[in-house]
């Protein structure tokens, strides 16, 4: 069976563009079929596409792109973990913006390609963490002025309508069902549900 070669792509959500990665893949001669997408972020490795690369696709003697380090994860350990894992597996992992991946070098001046790249590795792998708690850092920091200047999050409280009591008087009295409740106070099934226990377990 010929060795092949696949590309791997990622964004950290639906609403980013995919395209640059991919351009770069096509004109390295990637095919559509060879191209594994993931739209979810690099915090860990349990993405769909990833794992279905990594444990079903690859095999012993195929090579993998990706664009840069951090679209494997952004997780320092992960990555040393994963690059470890295709070491052993045979299979070579080609990174567009570490060059030494990409050269291939005789046997007995290997080492030298190993040692370059495991040292750029290392450096871009801290990059891509730091970058990682920078951002949690700054998102926390957000939401936390945010509180501050009165904004809330969650799920808004649910209002008790203004008949509500006189509605709940007629339902306990079984003059109305609470279907005709639901429709005379225009709440949900579940809304007038919560409603209901909420009230009576707080006795208002």
């Amino acid at each position: 069976m010929d060795n092949r070669t696949y590309y791997y792509a990622r964004v950290s959500s639906s609403s980013q563009k995919i395209d640059r990665q991919v351009d770069k893949f096509k004109e390295m001669g990637a095919e559509d079929r060879d191209i594994i997408v993931d739209k979810e972020s690099g915090k860990d490795l349990q993405r769909t596409g990833y794992l279905a690369l990594r444990n079903t696709l690859l095999r012993n003697g195929d090579s993998l792109v990706v664009s840069s380090l951090d679209r494997l994860s952004r997780n320092k350990k992960d990555i040393s973990d994963e690059l470890r894992y295709f070491r052993d597996h045979n299979i070579t992992v080609k990174i567009l913006d570490i060059p030494t991946t990409l050269i291939e070098l005789p046997d007995e001046q290997a080492w030298v390609n190993d040692m370059v790249t495991n040292i750029l590795t290392e450096v871009l792998a801290s990059f891509a963490e730091h970058e990682r708690d920078t951002i949690r850092r700054r998102q926390a920091e957000g939401i936390e002025a945010a509180r501050k200047r009165g904004t809330k999050f969650g799920r808004p409280r649910l209002k008790v309508p203004e008949l509500y009591e006189q509605v709940m008087f007629r339902v306990d009295n079984g003059e109305i069902r609470p279907v005709d409740a639901m429709k005379i106070l225009n709440l949900p099934k579940s809304s007038y549900y919560k409603l209901r226990k909420r009230i009576h377990n707080l006795g208002v």
